[in-house]
């Protein structure tokens, strides 16, 4: 029976030769991720219902990457409360400030999440280790479910298959077609539905895409509702896994679409959301008063050094804050290493530790009353970095950076190298 990428992985985790789409199954996790912002939650709902003990507690791992800075009384008791509990829990892995990173990077790094592994998470960017072949089913609030009993059930969903074709041009990167897709796929303009899908992406095009921008791909669409986003087996350094888990070639996916890469220029998503993503001409020109890199979706090494590239020798504008939050301690080191540490303090940046930074609820850098940020993070609803009435727009690493320059919303292909 042939079978998709993902229908492949599911039948794994339930020991079974085959799945389809519809299938009602409670799939074996591998391992099951938690960060540190639901720990405490989690906790008090099992300790109601009689839960002192944890299933499988070798296979949880816990991450502090949301409040790594406590900057208020609370975020210090929620923070001594998860250590309390990942002892009382005797979980596998318990990755406290400054030993870690980001959730949704970091276990790649260490190579904890690899290619053909399927897991459960608690948060829906999660959807980042499909980069490298994993698949992460997403539990929110269920979380307590898992931990209870080792499982959820779920539902096996359709694929939509999005092979990639051509290269992008000067400027370009697999941010700014998150955006564009997350547009065309929420409005209809695609004509496929998307909805509980898994996006899987294939092509030449998509098999040569380092994992940065496969992780920046598959972090974008998350949040317009895809069930997941899988690519082609892949190391999370870049080398290709002989006898990984790929699509038959007859596989039933739901449905079939193709796209060029170099078709596409630098996008930015208005505040709402990343689907209200625009041509940057239209953006133009907007005045900001906060720039960040960084958050799950463009916190590799290499989103800094694209920045990084174009900041150096030059400075930011002088009515910008500019926040540079790299996704993990090892890419913070790395950065020190190879000098890019110091062509963005030189620019006039300022470096928070590794982790969420702003993007989870403005934690150590919030947008006050009516100002203007750009950012890489993950999503850009009313206050997601502050003020409600702040006003949160989104694009690439390069288009950030090139507006930190200006002070005002910016093409990176016009700024001199």
């Amino acid at each position: 029976m042939p079978m998709t990428m993902a229908e492949k992985l599911l039948a794994k985790a339930v020991g079974r030769p085959s799945v389809k789409p519809g299938d009602v199954i409670t799939p074996d996790p591998e391992m099951v991720i938690m960060h540190d912002g639901y720990v405490e939650t989690a906790h008090r709902q099992l300790t109601q219902i009689g839960y002192k003990r944890i299933t499988r507690p070798e296979r949880v791992v816990i991450l502090t990457d949301h409040n790594v800075i406590n900057t208020s009384p609370r975020a210090i008791e929620q923070s001594r409360a998860n250590r309390r509990i990942a002892a009382e829990w005797q979980v596998g892995a318990f990755y406290d400030v400054g030993r870690g990173g980001h959730g949704h990077i970091f276990p790649m790094e260490t190579g904890m999440v690899r290619s053909g592994m399927f897991l459960i998470s608690y948060d829906m960017h999660c959807t980042n280790f499909g980069a490298i072949g994993a698949f992460a089913m997403r539990a929110g609030p269920d979380i307590p479910i898992v931990l209870a009993t080792g499982t959820m059930w779920t539902m096996v969903p359709e694929t939509l298959r999005i092979d990639l074709t051509g290269a992008f041009q000067p400027g370009v990167y697999a941010r700014d077609l998150g955006f564009k897709l997350s547009r065309d796929l929420s409005s209809g303009a695609l004509g496929v539905e998307y909805d509980d899908r898994v996006v899987e992406f294939g092509g030449v095009a998509a098999a040569s895409m380092p994992v940065s921008e496969r992780i920046a791909l598959c972090n974008t669409l998350t949040e317009i509702g895809v069930n997941n986003v899988l690519f082609p087996p892949l190391s999370y350094t870049g080398e290709k896994i002989a006898g990984g888990v790929v699509s038959d070639d007859d596989a039933p996916f739901e449905s079939r679409i193709t796209l060029d890469l170099g078709v596409l220029g630098p996008q930015v998503a208005l505040p709402g959301g990343p689907d209200r993503a625009v041509d940057i001409a239209t953006a133009i020109g907007r005045p900001v008063d906060q720039a960040v890199l960084g958050a799950c979706g463009s916190g590799m090494y290499e989103d800094f050094e694209r920045a990084a590239a174009l900041l150096r020798g030059k400075t930011i504008a002088p009515n910008v804050r500019f926040f540079v939050v790299p996704g993990t301690n090892a890419i913070a080191q790395r950065m020190m290493e190879s000098g890019l540490t110091k062509d963005f303090m030189d620019a006039g940046a300022i470096f928070l530790p590794a982790g969420c930074g702003p993007c989870a609820g403005g934690v150590g850098a919030p947008l006050g009353s009516g100002e203007v940020s750009i950012s890489t993070a993950a999503t850009n609803g009313a206050g997601r970095m502050g003020a409600r009435d702040a006003e949160c727009y989104l694009a690439s690493p390069v288009t950030v950076a090139a507006s930190a320059i200006a002070g005002r919303i910016s093409d990176p292909r016009k700024v001199d190298r």
